[in-house]
């Protein structure tokens, strides 16, 4: 067996190989689970107890040099293999392209900083939702429209379960775990069983706001939505307020701007009426106040809700709300150094 072993070790020696398949077949030929080395540890299994030592030094030595063998003809393989073997035919391409923050990200995050500024402080809540703090609680009656399946997503009935239709139900949440003073903005994605278009989506994006105290009127509502205005579209903007019903608040209004485009002179964008309604807002209803734990004797509120997208077109003009949510790098492209 000695002898075996040192023919083996001759003829390893001079192994050559020009391809990496041809060093794999070298390797199991020798080393593979029925290659020339398991033979031999067959074979030495028999062997007599006193020459096992020195035969099995001997066998170490060979799968020593074998090994080495193959890594120095692995290592030597033609450099034209081994481009080959290291192109990778399903890499994504170099340099992956990349876009920039969401528009709708850094108009929420404007619209956030400006209210913080105000005192407004954040609140969250779940997007599944239940009847209670969706509308109930909200002052909505039985046969409202909202309640019907044609606008809003149920999930369950009996109780009604539902995707929030408006982020008001984090306002309800916070009335009922917070006693006044409350001055909170809540920002978050809403829900509506709508079809799909360029003007339309069924889901979108707002930040409502709602502030309770004592001696809060409605002059305190228009001077905070006058400075909003002006912080986000520029010192000269007015507004206007129009007379407009929420079943969450007593009296309500939509809110106007001066169109920023034509300065209110009139254009296309603003249909040669030089104003652009860009909200809704309102005094609390005393009902909803009570339904939520709060006393409408002692306590008066205001509330105002925008939607995201709207206040995005106003500023970049993006004529499909469909782009906001494609994730299309061309489109996020265009923000590159808007914004924070």
């Amino acid at each position: 067996m000695t002898e075996k072993i040192q023919s083996l070790l001759e003829e390893t020696a001079a192994l050559t190989a020009t391809t990496a398949k041809e060093v794999e077949d070298l390797r199991i030929h020798y080393l593979g689970r029925k290659g020339v080395m398991n033979d031999l540890m067959a074979e030495f299994r028999e062997l007599p107890q006193e020459t096992k030592r020195e035969v099995g030094q001997k066998l170490n030595q060979l799968k020593q040099s074998i090994q080495a063998q193959l890594d120095t003809l692995r290592k030597n393989l033609p450099a034209e293999d081994g481009k080959k073997d290291a192109l990778d035919l399903t890499r994504t391409p170099y340099p992956t392209p990349l876009g920039s923050r969401h528009p709708l990200t850094l108009v929420r995050n404007e619209i956030i900083e400006i209210f913080s500024r105000l005192g407004f402080v954040l609140a969250d809540g779940p997007e599944i939702e239940d009847d209670w703090h969706v509308f109930s609680s909200m002052n909505f009656p039985a046969d409202h429209p909202a309640r019907d399946m044609q606008d809003t997503f149920f999930i369950a009935r009996q109780p009604d379960i539902v995707l929030r239709t408006h982020t008001s139900s984090v306002q309800s949440r916070v009335m009922e775990t917070t006693q006044p003073p409350i001055r909170v903005i809540c920002p978050g994605r809403v829900y509506r069983n709508e079809a799909i278009s360029a003007r339309a989506h069924c889901f979108f994006h707002q930040v409502e706001g709602l502030y309770i105290d004592k001696h809060v009127s409605f002059a305190d509502l228009k001077q905070v939505l006058l400075t909003f205005a002006r912080e986000l579209f520029g010192e000269g903007t007015q507004i206007r307020l129009r007379p407009s019903y929420f079943p969450f608040t007593e009296p309500s209004a939509e809110m106007d701007i001066s169109c920023h485009i034509c300065g209110g002179k009139g254009c296309a964008f603003c249909k040669q009426t030089g104003w652009v309604e860009i909200l809704g807002c309102g005094m609390v209803d005393p009902a909803v106040l009570e339904a939520n734990g709060i006393d409408s004797k002692e306590y008066k509120g205001y509330a105002f809700g925008m939607g995201v997208e709207r206040i995005t077109n106003l500023k970049y003009r993006v004529k499909d709300l469909r782009l906001f949510s494609e994730n299309d790098v061309r489109f996020l492209d265009q923000f590159v150094g808007e914004g924070f």
